[in-house]
């Protein structure tokens, strides 16, 4: 699976919304196929999510964006509840009310942004897509409701027009430089859960004074590299400010995984990016660590 990842098209295929015919053949894998085997693992798991574009009656909808590379627009759409009507109120969480991911097919062209909102409901950002390929969009958010907390990850699927050129994913490898910051990894990821620890330096020394970043010192986010399934995690709460971050990770299955580091220091932001061997054969039958929507922590959220 290294060599290509197979990529899922869940919920809602954009293809048709965008009206780009591009041979999708050989970027999408069979949607039957992916679409129970996805269902599989978050019914087994509720550790993975992002599969689908609906989750408890809520819904990511009204998805529009740039069609083509190098081509500047908005990127807009909006969440609408059981109701049907568009969600306009959300609970803050890592102070903001919704985090937009977005990744190509292959686990590159990664992003973590963050829209905004109108009065209507509708979410937006100036948005230009650097290559062409099928890129997966992910909106992570917690409703507003009188009712239980509601952890939601919804995804859906955009394709940009244009050949593509799919990158093999990389070897596992516990260290990644990016910025000329040099990350380790110390750990594994398993589906018995455990502990992920990542020490940060910079020209050989440890970095000792990483700014906040979204109410943390970092953010983790791991994507299955086979469907993109996505499993948020977020630091423990020590008060340090580097060189190590912590994180509690439970993996849904003993596949290869895509972890994205954010961290900021000296006023910006860099993402250090591993792939990672989950270990254990087991498909997990209880509710994740942190209880729902596929984010896993220390009560963090």
């Amino acid at each position: 699976m290294r060599d290509r990842l197979r990529f899922v098209a869940v919920g809602g295929g954009l293809v048709a919304l965008l009206g780009v015919a591009l041979g999708i053949g050989a970027l999408v894998g069979d949607p039957d196929e992916t679409v129970d085997r996805g269902a599989h693992h978050a019914e087994a798991t509720g550790a993975a999510s992002g599969l689908s574009d609906s989750e408890s009656g809520y819904r990511l909808v009204d998805l529009n964006a740039p069609t083509a590379p190098n081509r500047a627009g908005p990127l807009t759409f909006r969440i609408t509840g059981p109701d049907g009507e568009p969600v306009t109120r959300f609970t803050t969480q890592h102070e903001k009310e919704l985090h937009l991911i977005v990744v190509r097919s292959d686990a590159t062209e990664f992003r973590h942004v963050h829209p905004t909102m109108d009065a209507t409901g509708l979410w937006s950002i100036d948005w230009t897509w650097a290559t062409p390929g099928s890129f997966r969009v992910f909106a992570d958010f917690v409703p507003e409701t009188t009712g239980e907390r509601k952890d939601l990850v919804l995804g859906r699927t955009v394709e940009v027009a244009g050949p593509a050129t799919l990158a093999p994913l990389p070897p596992p490898a516990d260290t990644a430089n990016v910025d000329g910051y040099r990350v380790t990894r110390h750990g594994e990821l398993s589906t018995r859960g455990g502990e992920l620890r990542f020490t940060i330096s910079r020209d050989g020394k440890p970095v000792t004074d990483l700014d906040p970043h979204l109410g943390a010192n970092a953010h983790l986010v791991a994507l299955r590299a086979e469907d993109l399934a996505y499993l948020h995690v977020h630091p423990a709460t020590d008060g340090t400010r580097g060189p190590d971050v912590t994180f509690h990770a439970q993996a849904p299955s003993a596949d290869d995984y895509r972890l994205y580091l954010d961290f900021s220091h000296g006023g910006a932001v860099h993402t250090a990016e591993f792939t990672v061997s989950a270990t254990g054969s087991e498909i997990l039958t209880g509710p994740s660590t942190s209880g729902g929507g596929g984010h896993t922590g220390d009560g963090h959220r």
